[in-house]
């Protein structure tokens, strides 16, 4: 019997497992050291399971699985991060936001990190962090959305810190606060509210009516869409993975409705302001607000993202598809498209009762 054929007996096949969120990993250990992983960066692999759609995952987790077992059996060693000496947990910290700066995310991302980060080193006395710290920062946050939003950034650098060299893990103790969902709530009539809208700015229905019948985000996806983001004849709408929420490349159907009110530009020319330069990030944020205080038929809870709640809706009346609803709203998860059908009283509905494909 060959050495290596010992050395694959002596190893365990990797086991599939998935969390209460329908992700899958791989289970395995190499050189005494348990490993879960949710994809296959730390082994040269392309593999991401749960990328793909939900009844596709197990499937690819499975190749995963056998890439592992082929790495490890190999006599390759899974990739770990490189660790720093460091003072204190201070300079961890400073590293670990750096790190994430020069990651693949967004510029919202990276802005609420700078953000967290700023606010929590100014409120340290000491060169180390402690539980006592994290909670005396985080109690500045009263509501329950903005606490969990904050630690849960501040946790992503605790994180990175600790995988770099730093000791100390000042968030075991953090728990998350309760919160109860709040959704946007759908309008009863569109025509009604759109006209009002209409009245009011040319450049709000407009985003508007496109949040309603494209099913896009007004705050980027919308306020940057330039005319090369479209079809010549404007049916389409091509937005890549770096340009939307989900990270995919999307393409967006434009109804008719929409289409008559558009005039096609210089391809490189965002559709409202006529130039290179995008609208500034508060534009419809603020305008909207501005409708708000005015407006006669805005009911509570309803928002500029209610648009994209009431044609989540829509679509689901009209096809009865679960998938195609979460095809049309960009959603990686089947369960975060059902959150949007609570307008049609079946809130008790599960993935699992969902048709499959």
């Amino acid at each position: 019997m060959s050495v290596k054929s010992v050395s694959k007996m002596s190893v365990k096949y990797p086991k599939i497992k998935s969390d209460n969120k329908q992700r899958f990993y791989v289970v395995f250990y190499n050189n005494g050291k348990r490993y879960r992983l949710f994809n296959g960066s730390k082994i040269n692999s392309n593999l991401f399971p749960n990328s793909y759609p939900v009844a596709k995952r197990y499937e690819i987790a499975q190749l995963l699985a056998a890439e592992v077992f082929k790495f490890i059996t190999s006599g390759l060693s899974v990739q770990e991060p490189v660790r720093v000496l460091c003072k204190s947990d201070k300079q961890y910290l400073k590293l670990a936001l750096d790190n994430k700066l020069k990651g693949d995310y967004s510029d919202k991302y990276k802005s609420m990190l700078r953000f967290v980060y700023d606010g929590f080193v100014s409120h340290l006395t000491d060169e180390n962090i402690t539980s006592k710290d994290v909670k005396s920062y985080l109690n500045h946050y009263a509501l329950g959305v903005s606490y969990n939003t904050i630690k849960r950034h501040l946790n992503v650098l605790i994180n990175e810190a600790r995988n770099i060299g730093m000791d100390s893990n000042p968030m075991e103790s953090i728990k998350a606060k309760k919160t109860k969902a709040k959704l946007h709530k759908p309008y009863k009539d569109i025509s009604l509210i759109l006209n009002e809208i209409k009245l009011f700015s040319d450049n709000l229905f407009l985003c508007c009516l496109m949040t309603y019948g494209c099913l896009l985000r007004p705050h980027r996806e919308i306020r940057e869409l330039t005319w090369s983001d479209f079809s010549d004849d404007l049916t389409y709408i091509h937005l890549s993975g770096n340009r939307n929420k989900s990270g995919k490349n999307r393409i967006v159907p434009v109804p008719i409705y929409i289409r008559e009110l558009l005039v096609k530009g210089q391809p490189q020319h965002n559709i409202f302001t006529d130039t290179t330069k995008p609208l500034n990030e508060d534009y419809f944020k603020t305008l909207w607000g501005r409708f708000k205080r005015v407006s006669k038929l805005l009911e509570q809870d309803q928002t500029l993202y209610s648009f994209r709640h009431s044609g989540a809706i829509e679509i689901f009346k009209r096809t009865g598809s679960i998938t195609k609803l979460q095809k049309a709203m960009g959603h990686s998860s089947i369960n975060v498209s059902l959150t949007y059908l609570r307008g049609l009283e079946i809130a008790e509905l599960k993935e699992e009762d969902m048709p499959m494909v």
